[in-house]
């Protein structure tokens, strides 16, 4: 029986924070049973509330007979290499993070190289597929909590509340507190940011 993982990411487009991708594979017999029905709950992260991605990772990590890996790129790794080659980075992180690297893996959006096994990208894929869906849920919650984290880390960014994006609250206080070490340099606001910031001799 081929091993099919779904592999999805997270946290692409903030300001701050790293990406994060998980790969997913569900025991096929356990979606051929009637208890498939526990999943379909399950669904595109972005189309889900935070309690009901909560939930769902709950699920997912506890009595659901699936297995997972999740990988990490840093702020360091983004700003070196650039997000893309990051977030693929990760991807290929969070496949080698399986106990057994799968057959073949189905990618949210475009095509991936580097990946440690075959892989078919799919545009949309996380409304598409269910383990592609799977694996976007548990890269959001476990990137929103590693934010809660950095929020401990850097108060006054409220990391918690924006996840690192571009938002209103988020620029007024990266201006007014400069870039902290948790923010990607770069990324433009934040340059803009660290050049009024070292202008003035100041930064985090």
């Amino acid at each position: 029986m081929v091993r099919l993982a779904g592999v999805d990411e997270a946290g692409r487009g903030p300001l701050a924070g790293p990406v994060v991708a998980a790969a997913l594979v569900f025991d096929r017999a356990f979606l051929e049973t009637e208890s498939y029905g526990r999943l379909q709950a399950i669904d595109d992260s972005k189309t889900l509330t935070e309690s009901q991605r909560e939930e769902s990772y709950v699920l997912l990590t506890g009595s659901c007979p699936c297995v997972f890996g999740v990988g990490v790129a840093d702020v360091a790794e983004i700003d070196r290499l650039n997000i893309l080659r990051a977030t693929h980075l990760a991807m290929a992180r969070a496949l080698n993070a399986l106990s057994t690297l799968p057959d073949f893996a189905l990618v949210d959006g475009l095509p991936v190289p580097g990946l440690p096994c075959p892989s078919r990208a799919i545009v949309g894929g996380d409304g598409q597929s269910l383990s592609i869906a799977a694996a976007s849920i548990i890269a959001k919650v476990t990137r929103d909590r590693m934010m809660g984290e950095l929020d401990a880390l850097y108060p006054g960014y409220q990391f918690s509340r924006h996840k690192g994006y571009g938002t209103k609250i988020h620029m007024e206080s990266l201006f007014k507190l400069g870039p902290s070490p948790a923010h990607r340099r770069s990324f433009r606001p934040v340059q803009e940011a660290l050049r009024v910031w070292s202008g003035g001799g100041k930064e985090f």
